[in-house]
């Protein structure tokens, strides 16, 4: 079966790409290895900019449900040093340029806004083959194949469709996230709720150990506590042995990890290649998302895959097949440049002065 213009990875990246090709009159389909839509939870809050994420939205046609799902207030951030002296405290006035939303939220307007039919869930691809002539073929695991003409790979840090362009794979960047969940924090862990403010909290040594904590919409509060530790170390963890790493902070930041409603899971990070990923221009595929620019997470993922999307969809609309030239040669240096970005570490005035204007 030949297929329109084909997408692996039904994301935040995957999806704005088949609905900003649907506006401008291009039939895509979007291929998904998970069984449903509902197969698993679709993370945290996330910040969508004003100078990529919504520009993407506008192209999508979609300001309107997203403005609709963004969660008042969760714009502010409150800072901590170590021992628990406020270092910043900006609040949410509706003015900034970085309201959040729930990713899952987001993923839904996204889907909803695509044709019964678009996304086939359960496809996962076992196989990719150059046909020539730009054509390619995919295969399914017990779901047969496809050819297409125009594949994306929007599939992620261990895209199948990347190794048609570059042997580039990512590497473990040296640091990870600890993820929890603290219920109901109102009314469960009202001294925790004392000290988070009313969007992102975050508290770090500057040198490796930081928690970061999302006011949710129903309550919850996520964390992720982020050490700079080998892949070995997280072998084995419970909430003791994170808490551990913490030694020396205040009790009330502590709090954060050793209050956890749930058990820790080990979030590592990989990236790819520093100085970002380039590739020789190949006729009839190309990369969007973290495919094309894994890097450790830096507020910036999701709003480049849209960005990404929304700006392969026009050139396709302009161009058809040619336009993925013009795409790649507008993603490379924008990859490389927050490659650099991502890598960065911010010092304690860095942050002070960011969160204070």
């Amino acid at each position: 079966m030949n297929t329109p213009v084909t997408i692996v990875g039904a994301g935040l990246g995957g999806l704005t790409l088949a609905r900003v090709l649907r506006v401008n009159g291009i039939e895509a389909i979007v291929y998904e290895s998970e069984r449903s839509p509902d197969a698993r939870a679709q993370g945290g809050m996330l910040d969508i900019h004003d100078y990529n994420g919504q520009l993407a939205l506008e192209a999508a046609g979609l300001m309107a449900e997203f403005r609709a799902a963004v969660l008042p207030g969760r714009e502010a951030y409150r800072g901590l040093a170590t021992d628990g002296t406020l270092l910043f405290d900006k609040a949410d006035d509706g003015t900034g340029g970085r309201p959040e939303v729930q990713r899952g939220d987001l993923r839904r307007i996204l889907l909803d806004s695509l044709p019964a039919g678009t996304v086939r869930w359960g496809h996962k691809v076992d196989g990719v083959r150059a046909l020539g002539g730009g054509r390619h073929e995919l295969s399914f695991a017990g779901r047969g194949s496809v050819t297409t003409s125009l594949l994306v790979g929007a599939d992620g840090a261990w895209s199948r469709v990347r190794p048609l362009l570059t042997g580039a794979v990512p590497v473990y960047a040296g640091t990870s996230f600890i993820e929890t969940f603290l219920y109901d924090v109102q009314r469960r862990h009202p001294d925790v709720a004392r000290v988070a403010g009313p969007g992102t909290t975050i508290a770090s040594d500057f040198a490796g150990r930081q928690i970061n904590a999302h006011r949710e919409a129903d309550g919850t509060l996520h964390v992720y506590a982020e050490l700079t530790e080998p892949l070995e170390f997280f072998d084995s963890i419970d909430v003791t042995r994170i808490a551990r790493q913490f030694d020396g902070w205040a009790p009330e930041l502590l709090a954060f990890i050793t209050d956890s409603d749930t058990a820790p899971v080990h979030r590592p990070h990989y990236a790819l290649p520093p100085e970002g990923l380039r590739w020789g221009h190949r006729p009839g595929v190309t990369l969007i998302g973290d495919a094309a620019h894994l890097a450790a997470p830096d507020g910036e993922g999701a709003n480049l895959a849209m960005q990404d999307a929304a700006e392969l969809g026009a050139a396709l609309a302009a161009h058809g097949g040619d336009g993925l030239t013009s795409y790649e040669e507008t993603l490379f240096p924008r990859s490389a440049e927050h490659a650099v970005a991502a890598a960065y570490k911010p010092t304690r005035e860095d942050m002070i002065e960011f969160f204070a204007v």
